[in-house]
Order: structure tokens, then sequence, then C-alpha cells
């Protein structure tokens, strides 16, 4: 098994090569065909995947029945409904594969056994876990913030392979505005 992804993903001073080699044998290979659901609304999230090949998004179901994307994820992100998974309760999002996916999938359970049995496995997760919470307070700001053309730009940079392999309706609702109005963005920039 190669192990380099790991070794980036979990990446932590206190976590040695033995550890990683432990982490990453907890994992299965995992592969999604594009449209595919890793997680669907309602169900509870068992597990999470590190994503080493292809795009995903996750979306909510609005009041009035639409679809909106809240985060994409690409190669090396980890693919994880947060909430649903360490709060055992039902997930409100769904995730599912954009393009044919691969990536590398550890249970729940497998993971907890882990958390419990190393010290630097759990000091990584907090520093993962505030990243995280970083990330989704920096986009609620940004959102408010910046106006479309902006985020539209970020989005450029920060995920490329957004821009090329989404269609436009999910990037539309990502950036909060209609599908008019990202044609527009695209034509002026």
């Amino acid at each position: 098994m190669e192990t380099q992804i790991f070794e980036k993903t979990y990446a932590h001073p206190l976590l040695r090569k033995p550890e990683i080699l432990a982490i990453a044998e907890a994992h299965k290979c995992i592969k999604l065909k594009k449209g595919e659901s890793f997680l669907e609304a309602g169900s509870d999230s068992n597990s999470y995947f590190i994503l080493t090949k292809g795009l995903m998004r996750s979306y909510v179901i609005s009041h009035d029945g639409e679809e909106i994307t809240t985060n994409f994820f690409s190669n090396n992100d980890i693919v994880i409904e947060v909430s649903s998974l360490f709060q055992r309760i039902k997930s409100q999002e769904n995730i599912e594969a954009i393009t044919d996916c691969e990536g590398w999938e550890i249970q729940f359970d497998d993971f907890q056994k882990l958390f419990h049995s190393m010290e630097g496995f759990v000091e990584w997760g907090r520093a993962w876990m505030s990243g995280i919470l970083f990330e989704m307070k920096q986009r609620s700001i940004f959102m408010i913030t910046e106006d479309a053309t902006t985020r539209y730009q970020n989005l450029l940079v920060e995920k490329p392979s957004v821009i090329k392999h989404t269609p436009l309706k999910y990037i539309a609702s990502y950036l909060g505005i209609t599908n008019s109005s990202l044609s527009r963005i695209r034509k002026e920039i």
C-alpha cells in the first residue's frame, strides 16, 4: 500500500511512521461512479474518506426544493460530514461524486479505536478540526463581505478543478448566485 497520501493527510509531529502505517491499514480503497452518493441526507454517516482522484460535492435541499451546494472536495481532501459522523446524528447533507472518484475510506469504529489509542492521532484530530472550523468561519464571512465576482475568482484560484469539471448550476449555488449571474461574471472575466 502506498503510504504517501496517509503521511500527507495525517501529518503531525506526534505521529510517527509506525502509527501512520497503522492508520493507513485501517482504510480501504473505494471507488464511486459519477453521480453516485457517498452519503444521503437522513442517513447516519459511519465513515469518511480521503479523496485521491476525482471531484465531489456536498449539498442540502432548501425549503423550496432547490439543491444548494455547500462544499466541493477535490484531490487530497477529507470527504466528511462532520456533524453526523462525530455527533452520531442523521445527516442533513448529501455527498455525491461529480466525476468518477477513488479514495481511502475509514469506518467510524476503526477511527475511534485508533483515536483512543494514539496520542498523536488525538492531537492531529484537534488540529484538523480547528482548521475546518476556521475555514467554515472564513467562508461565512467571505460570503457576506465579498461580491459574487470576487467569490468566483477565489474559487478559480482555490479549486480550479471545480471550475473545469462541475456543472455551472452547482457552482452558482455554492457562490450564492443565480445561473445567469454566474454566466455574466464568467463573460466579464
